[in-house]
């Protein structure tokens, strides 16, 4: 039994607190290269608390952040739970429709945004009914765009201007805390509501199976718009104690130099990341003392899936333990992982997490398969507010995931007779890209907006450095001369650039069920054809914003 399973319910404040209690003016945070200890994040994010008071944010009130890593990203996500509202960070890729959809679905009142970033949702406003505040932070993009209407531009200098008294509000560790979006297969994403507790729960079961101590010292370039980071950089530094560095971005080139800059001892990355740094070019560096000499302090890095022939890349060539041995969504984790000392097994994804969870494997009818047979991934918790809370105001959907009071993660896995997890495929039809959620549905709707598209189907197919790959498949009208490039580079301007296919192959017709319902899976199979075009083999390339 692991000591995260024995620790009563709290929250993030509180959690805050403790840390302020225990070591206030030590190293914390390592924001791109400025640093912030526990007592100067608090007083800077109680100003950002009052001033995001002062335009009407109240307990339970949404607040949007589309921002890139950095100070702004972190203080803004302590401000906001400083006063019970709900963190919504937006993936800083998202444009047009699908931006639209996310900030539109979370109802909420204020945008903090880049400087950079701040014409997507602006432009937007207009069709927002519910957005009445934009911050910007930085000196461009948006300082010459005047208020107007119903909604009022600010700086984020002004907010930092507000008094650094605390916000006198009660949170609870039931409370939401923030709303990740995650991509849907027959409809829009959807937000999945956190608790304040259930980020400490994903956090202390990442401590456990990582050995983090307060002498780590933890480095990631990920994306505080994701969960991952906000469990690993922020949540769990003020568990372990010790300090973090984030980095603005990834870059194979610059992972090393940071790492030996911030005296990182542990890397968290995505599995892709992890293969591309293991595959790249020995550093000038290491070509007389050795690559392993070259590495000072980096013990651990993890990430998943982390192919078995990577793992001893890392172990030969760098002298580095890796870690992925785990298994979770959004909505429920961790579902299976490694409890200190327990051993792996090649391939598995960890033992099944019984002490957070039930766990089991069923069939199309929901009945219990046997063990070692593959079916979809279910469970359920064992204790209160360590999942999601629900998709956000989608009751239909969160019942349909929960069906026979289950949840389902639309994942085909099995269990062996010793209780380790091995993930399958997915049963869904969403993807997964770089760590990225991809919903098939909306890319479909997109692309259903070219005149030439008659049909079309969005699928994955397989990468070569895990996860996923995007392919379109489409059929053309009568008549249309387009080409696979030419709707590629059309999708460019109105799609994220991590959803941009990578593939495309033109077709008489789609494959269709007996219910007339497309045959993704058929699709899927059949991969990349002789007849699909491959963007990069064609050397088509964008800007990756």
């Amino acid at each position: 039994m692991s000591d995260w399973a024995n620790v009563e319910q709290s929250t993030l404040l509180e959690l805050l607190d403790h840390r302020l209690d225990r070591d206030p003016d030590g190293p914390f945070l390592d924001c791109c290269g400025t640093s912030y200890t526990a007592a100067q994040m608090d007083r800077e994010a109680n100003r950002v608390a009052n001033a995001l008071a002062s335009l009407g944010v109240r307990h339970g009130s949404t607040v949007a952040t589309m921002l890139e890593n950095g100070p702004a990203a972190v203080v803004s996500w302590f401000a906001i739970h400083k006063l019970g509202a709900i963190s919504v960070p937006v993936n800083t890729a998202l444009k047009g429709p699908l931006l639209r959809h996310q900030l539109s679905d979370a109802t909420t009142s204020v945008v903090i945004v880049q400087d950079d970033l701040a014409e997507r949702p602006l432009e937007l406003l207009d069709s927002l009914e519910t957005v009445e505040h934009v911050v910007v932070v930085g000196e461009g993009g948006g300082a010459a765009v005047e208020a107007k209407g119903r909604w009022s531009l600010h700086s984020w200098e002004d907010l930092l201007g507000a008094d650094d008294s605390r916000p006198g509000v009660l949170v609870r560790p039931a409370d939401l805390g923030t709303i990740v979006y995650t991509g849907g297969t027959t409809g829009p994403s959807k937000g999945c509501a956190l608790s304040h507790n259930y980020h400490l729960s994903i956090a202390r079961q990442i401590i456990s199976s990582w050995g983090r101590t307060p002498e780590d010292v933890v480095w990631s370039p990920l994306p505080l718009f994701h969960f991952n980071a906000i469990s690993c950089m922020l949540t769990g530094t003020m568990i372990s104690g010790g300090r973090a560095a984030l980095s603005r971005r990834f870059s194979v080139s610059g992972f090393w130099p940071e790492i030996n800059r911030t005296g990182a001892t542990i890397a968290s990355l995505l599995g892709s990341l992890a293969v591309l740094v293991a595959r790249a070019d020995d550093r000038p560096e290491a070509k007389n003392s050795g690559a392993q000499e070259a590495n000072t302090t980096l013990r651990l890095l993890t990430g998943a899936p982390i192919p078995p022939e990577i793992d001893e890349l890392y172990r030969e060539r760098f002298g580095v333990t890796t870690f992925s041995n785990a298994y979770g969504t959004t909505e429920a984790s961790l579902i299976s992982w490694l409890p200190p000392g327990m051993p792996g097994k090649p391939g598995s994804a960890g033992i099944v997490n019984s002490e957070g969870f039930d766990v089991k494997i069923f069939d199309d009818d929901d009945h219990e398969a046997p063990r070692g047979e593959a079916g979809e991934i279910v469970c359920r918790p064992r204790m209160p507010h360590v999942m999601f809370e629900g998709y956000w105001q989608r009751p239909q959907a969160t019942v349909e995931a929960w069906r026979n009071l289950w949840f389902h993660t639309g994942d085909i896995g099995r269990v062996d007779e010793d209780g380790y997890l091995f993930f399958v495929d997915r049963k869904a039809d969403y993807m997964r890209r770089r760590g990225e959620n991809i919903s098939s549905w909306e890319l479909e709707k997109v692309f259903h907006e070219h005149p030439d598209v008659k049909d079309v189907c969005v699928h994955a197919v397989p990468s070569e450095v895990s996860e996923d790959d995007v392919k379109v498949t489409a059929v053309l009208k009568d008549g249309s001369e387009l080409t696979e490039e030419a709707l590629c580079r059309w999708s460019i301007d109105r799609l994220p650039y991590y959803a941009v296919p990578r593939y495309f192959e033109f077709r008489d017709e789609l494959p269709m069920s007996q219910v007339g319902r497309t045959t993704k899976n058929l699709l899927r199979d059949e991969g990349v054809t002789p007849a699909t075009w491959d963007r990069e083999a064609a050397g088509v390339t964008f800007e990756r914003r």
